[in-house]
């Protein structure tokens, strides 16, 4: 007996045109549920996210295809993973049987369901099956019974699943009831290559042959409308994201994650700057509002929300979906709240974990923009005198311009309007020109440079702030003043490579001055000392110390910048003690995102929670790559201690004191 099977056994060819015509319509009203999402995305600006599109579907195969994405997070992760493969099998298999039943036999008289090749088959979509019903079991304790801290649970996600429950248990009824029709007496050696369906058709053997196939043929009409049923509700519910979530793994920026638009302020036909109400965001992001699964991975990995503040990216996403839809008012600010868009510190957690691809930090600084620009409010009265600081004097600090060249005096540093034949610009920034701790990782650098025999330039008086500051907090014409005076500088001089200490001002002079028309390479100087070690221009002693490295967010997450750090700390005879949270999962110091300028009011201290994870690790050295991380350790070892048993100190000061 070959090994086959019936495709409409007990059925009958009949029902295929009724079967095609209730898909049809089934499919029709999904198609019009997301016409009127689309309707709603529409409402937002123009966007364009079809550019360098090869790339663009590469990410989206391999992101869809491997879940990597959502296994970043093995709990509920790897269930979720493990149903979307089941299903994907189920769904291949399904139309595998109409190319056999609609075109192969028909036309070719060819049945390619057959022999061992329909063994392979019957075995990987019982397995599929398993696997799914293994996977939503799991996920239904996850989200019902275990659940979380935070996991938001509503009648949508019973009905979800109850649904998907109902098409697999039904699915396997129905194998089993033909199974035991068919196969268990008459072709044993085939059923076993059907482990589910076998299962379930030893269960029910003791039924008769008309009993069966009355179970058989009901269940098959009730398991075909439940399946249209499920096709009928995806866009109308969280099930949506089996293409929304896919999409944006299409759509999500092929450039730096935290990356916002440079505004034209001297377009005279702009009325609004910034966010205040929906039109004013981009189709993607209220694309990204029905790509959310809710998952709230944002949520835990926010330094603001898990510190006591208002800010859950998670809530940000999905207020903006409700004022979209209608269900909410119609003010961004009104329904997110002025606490929540100023807590964020831009630190890029939130999209680093998402499965979904969303952007979250754009749509907060675009808030802040229509608060600073078009509102005059900014998060604090210090940060309103910081803003007057940096466009009166061109440092936060309010510190004459005069003195800003002042902490190299007495170094080997050329100033670039006396001297200008430099192998590199050094950009001190805000910080190590005028703060006192910070001076002494400036020193550190240029000491290593003169090691290496490299020769140095600064712009003293002539360096402005970089502006990244202003411009996170939404102050984005304070931002283009600041940029354009630098870049004027950059040019005076002709400079050709710029080296910073500080991950902001590698950010913006690096990326985002290039939408200003400069584009002079730009590089931080853990990965310029890295440089000068690996080509042995600089020899460092091996002195034991142990250490925890702090991965600056604008250093990691932003730059893709982890390994280069920990390898010069190592080979300088340092033990590396990782924290809990390091690399891309790395906690936020609290001064990104322009929080550097203002005070945190509300809830813990965000560097008081960072230091105290280094501390854990018992290291006695806790070491960054960035002025603003190096501050607030400074602050947060000190509050309340006599003597601090961890010291912060930068990369730099550790390299130039083993310098041999």
């Amino acid at each position: 007996m070959q090994d086959t099977r019936e495709i409409f056994w007990n059925v009958g060819y009949g029902s295929i045109p009724v079967m095609y015509l209730l898909s049809l319509a089934a499919v029709a009203v999904m198609a019009r549920g997301f016409m009127k999402l689309a309707e709603a995305w529409l409402r937002g600006r123009p966007l364009d996210r079809f550019n360098r599109a090869g790339e663009r579907c590469s990410r989206f195969i391999s992101e869809t295809l491997t879940q990597k994405r959502v296994l970043r997070v093995a709990d509920g992760g790897v269930p979720h993973a493990g149903l979307f493969w089941g299903f994907t099998t189920m769904f291949a298999g399904t139309l595998l049987v109409m190319l056999q039943a609609d075109l192969l036999t028909p036309l070719f008289h060819v049945n390619l369901l057959s022999g061992r090749f329909y063994r392979l088959f019957s075995l990987a979509l019982d397995l599929a099956g398993m696997l799914a019903m293994l996977a939503l079991g799991a996920l239904f304790v996850r989200r019902f019974l275990t659940r979380p801290d935070g996991l938001e649970s509503r009648r949508e996600d019973w009905l979800i699943h109850l649904l998907l429950f109902t098409i697999l248990v039904t699915g396997f009824l129905i194998e089993g009831s033909r199974m035991a029709a068919t196969e268990v007496r008459d072709n044993p050696g085939l059923a076993l290559w059907s482990p589910g369906g076998l299962l379930v058709a030893r269960m029910i053997t003791f039924m008769g042959a008309d009993a069966l196939r009355g179970l058989h043929r009901g269940l098959w009409w009730f398991h075909l409308l439940i399946a249209l049923a499920f096709i009928i509700v995806i866009p109308r519910t969280k099930l949506r994201h089996l293409f929304t979530t896919s999409g944006n793994s299409f759509f999500a920026p092929l450039e730096d994650q935290g990356k916002i638009e440079t505004i034209d302020m001297e377009d005279e036909r702009r009325e609004r700057f910034g966010a205040s109400g929906i039109s004013d965001l981009t189709w993607k992001d209220l694309f990204d509002a029905d790509a959310c699964t809710a998952c709230k991975r944002c949520q835990d990995r926010c330094p603001a929300w898990a510190t006591g503040k208002q800010l859950s990216p998670m809530k940000v996403i999905r207020q903006i979906g409700g004022i979209a839809s209608g269900a909410a008012s119609d003010s961004l600010v009104e329904t997110v709240t002025r606490e929540a868009i100023w807590a964020c510190t831009t630190c890029g957690a939130c999209q680093e974990i998402c499965p979904a691809d969303i952007e979250h930090i754009v749509k907060i600084v675009e808030m802040r923009r229509s608060l600073t620009l078009m509102d005059g409010e900014f998060a604090g009265d210090e940060v309103r005198r910081a803003a007057g600081s940096i466009e009166v004097n061109g440092n936060p600090f309010g510190m004459a311009p005069a003195s800003r060249g002042a902490w190299a005096e007495g170094l080997p540093v050329s100033v670039m309007a006396r001297d200008s034949k430099v192998d590199i610009l050094y950009f001190a920034g805000c910080y190590a020109s005028f703060d006192p701790r910070n001076r002494k990782v400036a020193e550190s650098f240029v000491r290593i440079c003169a090691a290496a025999g490299i020769r140095v330039g600064i712009l003293g008086h002539e360096e402005r702030c970089c502006g990244e500051p202003a411009r996170k907090m939404g102050n984005e014409y304070l931002y283009q003043t600041a940029a354009r005076e630098n870049i004027a500088a950059f040019r005076r001089y002709g400079v050709g490579h710029i080296v910073t200490a500080c991950p902001h001002c590698f950010t913006t002079l690096g990326q985002e001055y290039r939408e200003l028309g400069f584009e002079v390479p730009v590089e931080h100087h853990s990965t310029f000392i890295a440089s000068l070690v690996e080509r042995k221009r600089v020899k460092l002693a091996s002195e034991s110390f142990d250490f925890t490295w702090h991965d600056s967010c604008y250093l990691g997450r932003h730059n893709g910048v982890y390994q280069e750090p920990r390898t010069i700390l190592t080979g300088a005879g340092g033990k590396l003690l990782e924290m809990a949270l390091s690399g891309r999962d790395s906690f936020c110091c609290g001064a990104g995102g322009g929080r550097i300028l203002a005070e945190e009011r509300s809830g813990r201290r965000i560097n008081a929670e960072r230091v105290r994870m280094a501390m854990e690790t018992g290291a006695g050295t806790l070491v960054s790559g960035c002025p603003f991380c190096l501050s607030m350790f400074e602050e947060g070892l000190s509050a309340g201690v006599q003597e601090p048993a961890m010291r912060a100190l930068d990369l730099a000061e550790i390299v130039a004191a083993r310098l041999r």
